[in-house]
C-alpha cells in the first residue's frame, strides 16, 4: 500500500497529526531534560561545596527562556490543532 502525500488523503492528515504530536513530545522532552539538568547542576554544586553563582545566574536566565520556548511550541500545537477543526 502506497502513502498517497494528497491533502485529500485520510492517511495524509493522520501522518500529519502523528508527526505534529511528535513534534510536541520532542519540545517537552528537550525543555524538562534541560531544567533537570540545571537543577542537578545546581544540587551538584551544593553537594560539592562550591558557590552556586553561576549555575544559580544561568538557570535564573535559561529556565524562563526555554519555558517561553515550550509555550511557544504548545501555542503553535494548539493553533494548528484548533485551525483545522474550524473549517
Amino acid at each position: 500500500m502506497k502513502l498517497s502525500l494528497e491533502p485529500s488523503n485520510p492517511d495524509f492528515h493522520r501522518l500529519v497529526r502523528a508527526l505534529q504530536w511528535v513534534w510536541l513530545g520532542v519540545a517537552v522532552c528537550l525543555v524538562g531534560g534541560i531544567i533537570i539538568w540545571i537543577i542537578h547542576l545546581i544540587r551538584t554544586s551544593l553537594t560539592l561545596g562550591d558557590t552556586p553563582s553561576a549555575s544559580v545566574a544561568i538557570s535564573i536566565v535559561a529556565i524562563p527562556i526555554f519555558m517561553t520556548f515550550l509555550g511557544v511550541v504548545f501555542y503553535v500545537f494548539w493553533g494548528i490543532r484548533n485551525d483545522g477543526e474550524e473549517r
